[in-house]
């Protein structure tokens, strides 16, 4: 087991939820990813465009599936639903064995939704500039009302646990590309949601550092329990996937991945 992969383990062994109010159950975090029958469309009438057409998909808790598939495909759509970002048009999705939407969103506030129970990763890590690094990533768990303290704690142990710890004090312009992309990964990490969606996020970076923030995902899914969708276009990548879906015209197409070593 590497160093790393240590440091995951004993992070999320003894990791304490966000804020009592806000955690979710034992059971909503371990129940992975489902999305059954989903459709969206864009418009009325004559102008209508289906963008989802009955999309089924589900990544279990501990697994991390890719998302492949061409520009205009649906992937950005998908994404945008599965992260409560925009709302589909029919069709049921469950996080953590909890439904969200069901021909209509089943949670009152999707900006705690997002917040608590689903992580980002994107292709730019988007770190604040004016924020140190530890800042940035224990921002979220001060949101959601855990104690600066303990926030910054939780953050510095991530961080450390990613092997950029001694940045903590930096500020993101201090940091090279694949530090930013840990420090990203790190800050999606921090409320120990049951979901991160991974939207390109190794399409900037050379094959040696893409392949760390795949090994970096799979062992933090492995260790928390958390269900992780990639979406990629960087065939760099897509052989270490087990499973993958490909979506096509709006609908998705499941197939077995190599699952390449890392």
């Amino acid at each position: 087991m590497s160093a790393m992969l240590k440091r995951l383990a004993r992070l999320f062994a003894t990791a304490a939820p966000a804020a009592a109010s806000a955690a979710p159950t034992v059971a909503a975090r371990t129940g992975g990813i489902l999305i059954e029958n989903l459709r969206k469309v864009y418009g009325r009438g004559d102008t209508a465009v289906e963008a989802l057409k009955n999309v089924n998909l589900r990544v279990g808790p501990g697994e991390v599936v890719g998302l492949v598939g061409p520009s205009g495909s649906g992937k950005s759509t998908l994404l945008k639903c599965l992260g409560a970002i925009i709302e589909p048009t029919a069709g049921r999705m469950t996080l953590g064995r909890e439904v969200i939407y069901d021909d209509g969103w089943k949670e009152k506030d999707l900006t705690v939704l997002r917040r608590d129970r689903i992580g980002f990763v994107f292709q730019a890590p988007y770190l604040i500039p004016f924020l140190d690094v530890t800042d940035n990533v224990a921002l979220l768990p001060m949101l959601a009302g855990l104690p600066n303290a303990q926030a910054r704690a939780r953050a510095l142990a991530l961080l450390t646990a990613l092997d950029v710890g001694h940045r903590a004090s930096a500020q993101p312009s201090q940091l090279s590309g694949g530090e930013q992309q840990r420090v990203s990964i790190a800050r999606a990490l921090a409320n120990h949601p049951p979901v991160i969606l991974a939207d390109e996020p190794t399409a900037p970076l050379d094959s040696e550092r893409a392949l760390a923030v795949m090994r970096i995902l799979n062992q933090m899914a492995a260790q928390a329990q958390t269900a992780i969708i990639v979406v990629t276009h960087d065939e760099k990548i897509i052989p270490t996937f087990k499973r993958i879906y490909r979506i096509r015209d709006g609908q998705t197409f499941e197939e077995a991945g190599q699952g390449l070593s890392l």
